[in-house]
């Protein structure tokens, strides 16, 4: 259901369907920008709710437009309207919806005030420590040299020193349990799907991940979610 008064930028259907049902969308989201969109998209499938995304063309400046920043006022993207509450970045949008729709789907925050604890210091370390190198090495690598940019080695090398050093914590901390804030499927893991899929794929540095036997076997279990695969099937990375 899309608000009679709002203008919507080439609005795509978008249904449900990784645990083999199809449902009909009430909320929008606003895309793209590939990772921080996938991030959300993973909670929605997970959370077995009914979303619609709704494409912004930044190339083409939509993101700028005097309607999107009614939206958003930085404009940038994702941004959720649930109704006629607005929500933007990606992570507080995944709280919101794992928050509301805590009695659908996957539980992703936790079943005790200790468990929500460990999932939200964990998310801040993902936000903080894992994806700002893992995103700069996006930006020098991958990005950078399509938009005429120099890509600058030794940036490179610095941010996957850098990258290691936040492997290895979690080395030692997936030594002690299934997953990072527990023996549960959590936001947690969740919100380092998208970046780390570059880090395997596109950036081909697998090895990071391999290298470290309980990192691997934690992103062989994340990444192999029926969900996860959804989204890497339909949101393929541009480059």
């Amino acid at each position: 259901m899309i608000n009679a008064g709002l203008k919507v930028w080439s609005a795509v259907s978008y249904n449900v369907e990784c645990r083999g049902e199809i449902l009909n969308a009430p909320n929008l989201i606003y895309g793209p920008q590939p990772c921080f969109l996938e991030r959300v998209i993973a909670c929605l499938l997970e959370k077995e709710i009914e979303f619609e995304v709704v494409d912004v063309d930044l190339f083409k400046g939509e993101h700028k437009s005097p309607q999107f920043l009614k939206l958003q006022p930085f404009g940038s993207v994702p941004v959720i309207q649930d109704g006629d509450y607005t929500l933007y970045e990606s992570r507080a949008i995944i709280r919101y919806y794992a928050e509301k729709y805590r009695s659908k789907g996957t539980e992703l925050l936790g079943k005790t005030i200790e468990e929500r604890g460990l999932i939200e210091q964990w998310l801040d370390v993902e936000a903080h420590n894992f994806q700002p190198p893992l995103y700069d090495l996006v930006i020098q690598v991958l990005f950078g040299p399509k938009l005429g940019m120099t890509p600058d080695q030794k940036r490179i090398d610095e941010n996957e020193k850098k990258l290691a050093q936040v492997l290895d914590v979690y080395e030692e901390r997936l030594s002690k349990s299934k997953y990072l804030a527990g023996d549960s499927f959590s936001l947690a893991d969740l919100s380092h799907l998208p970046f780390g899929q570059y880090l395997v794929t596109s950036l081909g540095k697998e090895y990071m991940i391999k290298d470290r036997k309980n990192v691997s076997r934690w992103w062989d279990d994340i990444s192999s979610r029926p969900c996860w695969k959804k989204v890497v099937q339909d949101y393929p990375a541009p480059v």
